[in-house]
């Protein structure tokens, strides 16, 4: 049976005044179940606060708008305050406990990719509340939670009960929450618009790639990731991963055009992308995208954390690597097509500029 690879908005799963949770439904992208992947949406508005959570997959935080703060709490127990921006990755592996605040007007918007091979539920990510609603202590017995905390019932109930919210709360205005530290930030977070570039190609693209060398913690995660700026009008090579990583690709700005291709030369899908789709290419499907007029920006992560990519055009395309015979016999075409065909893309790599 053939999977639908059509991209795919959000929906949204719960909230309230202080934001909401969006996540992708596997039963509607239905490479999530068959990738094990998992992706969603956290938006707050001013004072919006997602309450301390874990969860069942480790995961790829990428800041999509606004800027706010995190804290993540690690196994050794040590809490770090980092600010968080547009353009912020984050890498989330398994036993980190997170919370999320927002005290600016624009609202803060965090899409979250991640593994869901060890989740409850394959394509999606449960979380695991300390508090509110559905708080974990909600389900323990008053007895049991008091000799835990070392606590007077009677303060237990005021502790387990008195917060009614679900997952995300508002804050009156002017709460004083912990400030960020500069250290903190240092090996939690990398911001991919002002990283180094490790492509950049006029009138082309750029490309910056989140990997063990400029975030360590994407080892732990098992996830590599990328930012890519396609220009208007640009096209991106035709290309696969060639260590059976999946591509996970969620389109944060602009618009353009998408074709994969799988076994027997079929293509798989042909549509039109725009912010806000998500979409999953297969192991070893090829895809290639050319923008609209408006230029075309997507963060994909990559499920293994140091990412391998053959490219089927352009200067450092395979076809560069086989010989003119090779190409001859491959094609059934004369030795002059072949050398047309070889001095062509001898100077662009990865990324076209549109035709004169």
């Amino acid at each position: 049976m053939e999977i639908d690879l059509s991209p795919r908005l959000a929906k949204k799963l719960y909230g309230g005044n202080g934001g909401s949770y969006y996540a992708w439904c596997p039963n509607e992208l239905a490479m999530l179940k068959e990738g094990n992947i998992g992706a969603s949406k956290l938006a707050l508005e001013k004072n919006g606060f997602a309450l301390p959570r874990y969860s069942d997959s480790a995961k790829v935080a990428y800041v999509l708008q606004g800027s706010g703060v995190t804290g993540i709490i690690l196994p050794e127990q040590e809490e770090k305050v980092v600010a968080i921006k547009k353009g912020d990755a984050i890498a989330l592996p398994f036993g980190v406990v997170t919370w999320w605040y927002n005290k600016e007007d624009t609202e803060l918007v965090v899409l979250f990719l991640g593994d869901t091979s060890k989740a409850h539920k394959t394509g999606s990510f449960t979380d695991f509340f300390l508090t509110g609603s559905n708080g974990i202590f909600t389900g323990f017995s008053t007895e049991f939670v008091s000799r835990a905390w070392d606590l007077e019932e009677s303060v237990v109930k005021t502790l387990v009960g008195k917060q009614s919210g679900n997952g995300i709360v508002k804050l009156e205005d002017g709460f004083q929450m912990p400030e960020p530290k500069k250290e903190h930030r240092v090996g939690m977070a990398l911001n991919c618009e002002e990283a180094p570039l490790d492509v950049d190609i006029k009138k082309g693209g750029r490309v910056v790639v989140l990997n063990t060398k400029n975030l360590p913690l994407v080892g732990e995660v098992g996830l590599g990731a990328d930012l890519v700026r396609l220009d208007g009008s640009a096209m991106c090579s035709p290309g696969f991963s060639c260590d059976s990583a999946l591509q996970v690709t969620y389109i944060v700005r602009g618009s353009g055009r998408v074709q994969v291709v799988g076994v027997d030369g079929k293509r798989v899908l042909e549509t039109t992308i725009k912010a806000g789709n998500l979409f999953i290419v297969p192991r070893f499907f090829v895809v290639s995208k050319i923008a609209d007029t408006d230029g075309l920006e997507w963060f994909s992560i990559i499920t293994t954390p140091n990412p391998v990519f053959t490219h089927l055009a352009g200067s450092i395309s395979c076809w560069k690597a086989l010989s003119p015979q090779v190409l001859q016999a491959s094609f059934d075409v004369t030795p002059d097509v072949q050398k047309q065909f070889s001095s062509k893309r001898n100077a662009d790599a990865i990324f076209f500029p549109p035709p004169n």
